[in-house]
Order: structure tokens, then sequence, then C-alpha cells
């Protein structure tokens, strides 16, 4: 296992933070999600969301702030030019969709079903963010900053510039992943429970290759004795 650390000529490609600048935003009307539907120039301002279904729909160049996305189905939706501020739910069906050039800033989520979902140029900040599923997404340019995320699971996903910036990792699970560019150097809490020898392709400081050493070790089939 090759874990990249920094060394003097070379330095791990940073992520590319979205740029989203929203038109004169339209409030939304609140006739209810529909499967399919076109929301462009939207607004949704503490809008209950709870248990709709906009299944495949495309948000483009959309605010939600403050909505409630308990068991909302967005299976293969599609968000461009978004804002999602404050936005709270559990059981959040977001499986196959796609994200590109997205804030998400202080939510609270638990068990957000992202499997399969392409994320690009993706800005996560603020907010605890409670076993989201990301098995087998696609991540590029992606920036966590400053959230908690809970039992992660990044089963078989694909991270390309990913930073995780002062954020806290618990009981995150990286097995079968595939790491390119991804930073955690910045890490506040980091807390493997599975995978921790796939960490190839990522950079890490020393304090923490000095915590995740017993790992190793253990990985390798290494036994430590005083």
């Amino acid at each position: 296992m090759a874990l990249r650390k920094k060394v003097p000529g070379t330095a791990t490609r940073s992520a590319r933070l979205p740029e989203v600048r929203l038109p004169r935003l339209i409030p939304y009307d609140g006739g209810g999600l529909q499967p399919d539907g076109d929301y462009d120039g939207l607004e949704f301002q503490g809008v209950d969301l709870r248990g709709q279904s906009g299944r495949g729909a495309r948000f483009i160049d959309c605010a939600l702030r403050e909505c409630a996305l308990d068991e909302t189905d967005l299976l293969n939706a599609r968000f461009v030019d978004c804002v999602l501020s404050g936005v709270r739910g559990v059981g959040t069906g977001l499986a196959g969709a796609s994200l590109r050039d997205v804030e998400v800033r202080d939510a609270r989520l638990g068990g957000t079903q992202l499997h399969g979902a392409v994320l690009e140029r993706v800005l996560i900040r603020g907010g605890k963010i409670d076993y989201l599923n990301l098995r087998t997404a696609k991540l590029k340019d992606v920036v966590f900053e400053g959230c908690v995320l809970s039992e992660p699971d990044f089963g078989g996903a694909v991270l390309e510039r990913v930073e995780f910036r002062d954020c806290v990792l618990r009981r995150v699970d990286f097995s079968a992943v595939r790491l390119k560019d991804v930073d955690l150097r910045t890490v506040a809490e980091l807390d493997i429970a599975r995978g921790v020898e796939r960490l190839a392709g990522a950079v890490i400081s020393p304090a923490q290759l000095l915590e995740l050493a017993p790992a190793f070790a253990a990985q390798i089939g290494v036994r430590v004795e005083g």
C-alpha cells in the first residue's frame, strides 16, 4: 500500500470549487414535486417535501432553503447550479442522482441514499450527515468542509480531487474505494472502520500516520508488542 506523503516537487491537486451564481429566483408555488419535472430558477423556502416524488426531476438554478426532505424520492434527479441550505430529513433518496456545481450548506440529514450518484464540483459545508450512502458513487472536485460525517459509506466509490477540510469522519467505510488526489490532512477526527488498506491515492498528515499505524500493522499481519 503506497500512501502518498508530501515531498518536494509533488503536490496533491486541489479540488475545483463550484461557482454558483443564482439568478433572480421565483418562489416555488407549492404544487408538489412531480416525477421527471423541470424546475428552473425557483426558490424552495421552508417547503415541506416529505414523502414526495421528484424521481428523475431536473433542478437548474434553484435554491432549496430550510426544506424538509424526509423520505423524499429524488432517484436519478439532476441538480445543476443549485444551493441546498439548511435542508433536513431522514431517508432522502438520491440514488443515481447527478449533482454538478452544487453547494450544500448546514444540512442535517440521516440515511441519505446517494449510491451510484455522480458529484462534480460540489461543496458540502457545515452541518451533520449520518449514515451517508455513497457506495459506487463517483466524486470529482468535491469538498467536505467543517461538517460531521458519521458512518459514511464510500464502498466501491471513485474519488478524484476530493478534500476533507476540518471535518469529522467517524466510522468511515472505504472498502474497495479508489482514490486519486484525496486530501485528508486537515480532518479533525479520522476514524476508519473498514478499508484502511485502500488509502493509496490519499495524502495524510504525519500525525494521522501515527494514529493509523496500528491499523496498518494489523492489515499486514504485524504484531506490535512492548
